[in-house]
């Protein structure tokens, strides 16, 4: 009788440790595996800092250096202003700036965390976002622009108008955000998120995921520089804050309105299917402006990478209206 429970119990403990090894021998894999993939990961951001390229100029900032790109030679100013993650604004903004600048001095400001621009620990508030932007500009002697922005810098753009009125001779929205949006109280997950890019899981994904950049008018080298510069500010102290700030920022906007005199046109995405009343949202922010116009654009979210020259012949000529 126990010689055959002793039987039995070979029988099934050999089964069970064929699974135990199996496994083991799988969780040692993906060990391996995440341990090659940081290594690589470490690599290659020390052999990308070298390779990054400067461009535009540093400003100083609250004691830190600010990146400024400066092109074109026009009587107006156009200050450009990044949507919210966008890793090379000064580099992104290309398509736009080549449009712009045969007509206007065209300033292209990288906030703190993006671009070429150092990091902070200052909260990232509006307030102190367009309290440095505002402080870059006037280090510049730039005092009268048309103030242009993408996405995010709807938000930013309301607060800013709204304290340097003087200053603002027009405001240009590309597809930007509206405070009463909707789902802007949800939970990021930045612990996560910081997680992936510093063990070198979400390098591995952005080399996986081809080039976002495919047939939009930037040539290799551009596109290199982005690719390398989007690695080492994704969620970055400064960026990863900023998302931290996003529900508490876009709540102290709602009760801001642009001003009445102020000429404002937006450009939007003309069949945005992720925000509910993309449209209606815009309008309603133009119905009491004296010189205010919303456009709408076939295209996607960065609608500057692929209607540039329709966003500038529309600025001139609304602009040109307004004389």
């Amino acid at each position: 009788m126990k010689l055959n429970e002793e039987v039995q119990k070979m029988r099934i403990g050999k089964p069970f440790i064929f699974i135990l090894k199996a496994i083991g021998v799988f969780v040692a894999a993906v060990a391996v595996f995440l341990v090659i993939v940081f290594i690589v990961h470490m690599i290659s951001n020390k052999l990308e800092q070298q390779k990054i390229q400067s461009y535009g100029q540093f400003v100083q900032v609250d004691g830190k250096n600010m990146n400024v790109l400066i092109e074109g030679s026009g009587e107006e100013t156009v200050v450009l202003l990044p949507g919210y993650g966008t890793a090379a604004p000064a580099l992104d903004f290309k398509p736009l700036i080549q449009e712009l600048s045969p007509y206007y001095k065209v300033v292209v400001v990288e906030p703190f965390g993006y671009g070429l621009s150092d990091v902070t620990d200052k909260e990232r508030s509006t307030a102190n976002i367009v309290s440095e932007i505002h402080e870059a500009l006037q280090s510049l002697n730039i005092d009268r622009y048309i103030l242009m922005g993408h996405s995010i810098a709807g938000i930013y753009g309301l607060d800013y108008v709204n304290k340097y009125e003087n200053e603002v001779s027009a405001f240009v929205g590309i597809d930007t955000s509206v405070p009463t949006q909707g789902n802007m109280d949800v939970e990021f997950p930045i612990k996560t998120l910081k997680l992936l890019k510093n063990s070198g899981i979400a390098r591995l994904v952005v080399k996986l995921s081809g080039d976002p950049y495919a047939g939009l008018p930037y040539d290799d080298d551009t596109k290199e520089q982005m690719r390398m510069l989007s690695l080492k500010n994704m969620y970055n102290s400064s960026t990863a804050n900023e998302m931290e700030n996003f529900y508490t920022n876009f709540k102290a906007a709602e009760n801001l309105t642009f001003p009445k005199n102020l000429p404002l046109i937006l450009f939007i995405e003309a069949n945005n299917t992720d925000v509910e009343g993309w449209i209606p949202l815009h309008e309603e922010q133009v119905k009491n402006s004296l010189h205010g116009k919303v456009i709408r654009l076939d295209g996607e979210h960065y609608l500057h990478h692929t209607k540039s020259k329709e966003i500038v012949e529309n600025v001139r000529g609304v602009m040109e209206e307004i004389k």
